[in-house]
């Protein structure tokens, strides 16, 4: 069951990644520039985010299985209406109907696990997942690069749009309700649709949520953005590497970042430490897309992206420490805020990049060095935050 729904986000890492290899067909079909490109990429990331914290009332009252089977075909039109979109506002409208589609798709993984597995192993558990459905940026390196080579790039989309119906399939066929195995995990089933909104609320008014949503709206952003938008096109016109040799460099890069979440769920230090390895790794990230904005250099291009890639897993600290941050019978809603803020943060980083790179071509600067150099600022305040700031009191 858990394969079949890990299947879902495969599909919906594949989406979210796809605009850093369709960037430049799409600058040439639609007459765009860097600011619309974060549009664009950001529009699934908007709608993606919006849409958690009704994705993670909908988990609470009527299960991880109805929530994803009534979501996902809406990734499946979104994917078939970028396919054959003739405008960019239909381009975008369809990229949104795919972020609304693939909305629960992590959180039901994750969700899935705390409630059927032993806490020890949430993060253990959480990072094979994403390490499992990180296949899916594969699909957005080397070979899709060479199907738009050899095709185009709308023949791209038909086929992610052929992979998502047969996880739909998987997950209608496959995925069941299993009692929780701990009763505290049990949401209530006759909660009404106010007092689901007004636990959300209660989780804002906390005085650790703060510093969470701060560095959680940075940290994975900073990865997508570089790895889903604006990898290929510095590649390309940095150093001239045409697309299917950006395509290696992603495909690469996303073969790194799947062995970095299991790789982190195992060294978890646990409560006591875990805080200080989240700032520290933030910090590092930080320092690694700082490196390229001051020194336009091939090699550090191509390696930077690739450590990044590495440390990426570090994420799955970031969500056991929401898991042990709040009560059991509000880890569905906790974990929905936690990926809220962390896809709204991805859609504000690649609409704020694409803004600073307009601003820097503008003035006749070098764009992706103020791209990246923003990133890294961001991740720097993230961090602040996240040390600064009030941390829980209490964790299980």
């Amino acid at each position: 069951m858990l394969l079949a729904l890990t299947a879902a986000f495969g599909m919906s890492q594949a989406f979210r990644t796809v605009a850093t290899i369709i960037a430049a067909p799409l600058e040439a079909d639609f007459h765009i520039g860097a600011q619309a490109l974060g549009v664009f990429a950001g529009a699934y990331h908007f709608s993606f985010g919006v849409m958690q914290m009704f994705v993670g009332i909908g988990i609470d009252l009527h299960g991880v299985r109805r929530t994803v089977l009534a979501a996902f075909p809406l990734a499946i039109l979104g994917s078939a209406l970028t396919a054959v979109a003739h405008s960019f506002p239909l381009l975008v409208l369809g990229q949104a109907l795919i972020g609304l589609g693939c909305a629960p798709t992590f959180l039901a993984s994750t969700v899935f696990i705390a409630r059927h597995l032993p806490p020890a192993r949430f993060a253990v558990v959480s990072g094979q997942v994403l390490s499992i459905g990180g296949i899916g940026m594969l699909l957005t390196g080397t070979p899709l690069a060479w199907l738009i080579e050899a095709s185009s790039w709308r023949v791209g989309f038909w086929v992610l749009c052929a992979f998502a119906v047969l996880a739909w399939i998987a997950i209608l066929a496959l995925v069941h309700e299993p009692a929780p195995l701990h009763a505290a995990d049990a949401a209530p089933q006759h909660e009404s649709l106010r007092e689901a909104f007004a636990k959300f609320g209660a989780l804002l008014l906390l005085r650790h949520t703060l510093g969470i949503l701060l560095l959680s709206a940075v940290g994975y952003a900073s990865f997508i953005s570089l790895r889903g938008l604006w990898l290929g096109p510095m590649l390309m016109q940095r150093h001239g590497f045409s697309l299917v040799q950006s395509g290696n460099v992603a495909l690469v890069m996303s073969l790194v970042s799947l062995v970095s979440p299991p790789l982190f769920g195992r060294l978890d230090p646990g409560p006591a430490r875990r805080r200080a390895w989240i700032i520290g790794y933030t910090l590092v990230a930080a320092a690694l897309f700082a490196a390229p904005a001051l020194l336009h250099l091939a090699w550090l291009d191509v390696a930077s992206p690739l450590v990044i890639g590495l440390l990426s897993g570090y994420m799955v600290l970031q969500y056991a420490d929401v898991r042990a941050a709040y009560p059991a019978q509000l880890t569905g809603r906790a974990l929905a805020l936690f990926t809220m803020a962390m896809f709204l943060g991805v859609a504000f980083m690649q609409w704020f990049t694409g803004f600073v790179a307009s601003v820097a071509i503008a003035h006749a600067m070098e764009p992706y060095a103020a791209v990246l150099g923003a990133i890294a600022a961001l991740l720097v305040l993230g961090a602040l935050a996240f040390l600064l700031l009030p941390g829980p009191t209490t964790q299980r």
